[in-house]
């Protein structure tokens, strides 16, 4: 018996960590997290629709509830706020407790969490302050990230990021090119709407992007000549970063899908399946990765490929597909 209650205290997870599971993101299994999070995007969008409801002057009898959400919205953030700050250290592991709590406050997340709670009252009748808490509706983005969705939009982007920004350079330059071109031939005719070379920026942009607002718009033959040929620019110009995207999804969804890696990712591949006489039973893959020096890069559970975040505990069943980090 008294093995047993050592065992049971051995095993007893913190209070502080235990707090971090909750307010973590993504962790289906663990009922109190999913209420969390349930209560936090049902905040979110009860603010978004006061926000909405309060444009109705019809509706101006309700300004004593707009009023009673702002102030509930402000309390839970903040309560939610210090919680972060709390357990910070679990979502900085590698860094002691005071440099994890400054890099959480100086981080985006940490940024757009303080600001969804100032209280100054002042300020409170600001649209654009109270507009901080919709952007927390992008938790969406954190909150769908284990089971791939959301968090493969986000990798894609970041893995294609450098041809991203090259193509948006050669847009970039295509309008500039194209805003120098069209105040050399147009100014004399009409220069109150090209009236420098960068004028034209707002011409260019409306014109590669096929907007078209017409405001601005070339008169004489030759600009009329410069606007097809950006039209024809635009149109193979635009579709780079389009098929850069797609392609980044097609090869994420086949990495998924499949379990397959390809040229140098295949050195080192690692594939365990998790038993009751494995070490990884149970633990974070968190803390597997900092403990053997594995970055885990794909986790089969159920028959489907999941994401694998720090935050996600190992089942039995689990087949885990990961690289020595030498």
């Amino acid at each position: 018996m008294s093995g047993n209650k050592k065992s049971k205290k051995k095993n007893k997870i913190p209070a502080r960590q235990r707090l971090f599971e909750i307010i973590s993101i993504g962790n289906r299994n663990d009922t109190a997290s999913t209420v969390f999070d349930g209560v936090l995007i049902t905040i979110i969008l009860l603010n978004i629709l006061s926000l909405i409801l309060e444009s109705f002057e019809q509706l101006s009898y309700l300004d004593s509830v707009f009023k009673v959400l702002d102030i509930f919205s402000i309390v839970f953030f903040l309560i939610e706020y210090i919680l972060r700050i709390i357990t910070a250290d679990y979502l900085y592991p590698k860094l002691s407790r005071g440099r994890a709590i400054f890099k959480f406050i100086t981080s985006f997340d940490g940024g757009i969490a303080l600001l969804t709670i100032l209280p100054l009252y002042y300020l409170s009748g600001f649209v654009v302050f109270r507009l901080f808490r919709v952007a927390r509706i992008f938790r969406l983005f954190k909150i769908n990230s284990s089971y791939d969705s959301f968090h493969v939009i986000l990798s894609v982007f970041y893995e294609k990021r450098s041809q991203i920004c090259a193509s948006v350079t050669i847009i970039l330059i295509l309008m500039l090119a194209s805003s120098l071109c069209m105040y050399s031939v147009e100014h004399d005719v009409q220069p109150e709407a090209f009236p420098n070379a960068l004028s034209g920026l707002w011409w260019a942009a409306t014109t590669i992007f096929t907007v078209g607002y017409g405001d601005v718009h070339p008169v004489t033959v030759i600009g009329k000549a410069i606007g097809i040929i950006v039209d024809f620019l635009a149109m193979a110009v635009v579709a780079i970063p389009t098929g850069i995207i797609s392609a980044g999804f097609v090869e994420k969804y086949t990495a998924l899908r499949r379990g397959q890696l390809t040229g140098d990712e295949k050195a080192g591949l690692i594939t365990v399946t998790v038993g009751p006489e494995t070490s990884y039973l149970g633990k974070e893959i968190g803390k597997i990765e900092n403990k053997d020096n594995l970055d885990i890069l794909i986790l089969i559970r159920d028959g489907v490929c999941v994401v694998p975040t720090r935050n996600i505990r190992i089942k039995n069943g689990d087949i885990i597909v990961g690289r020595r980090n030498d």
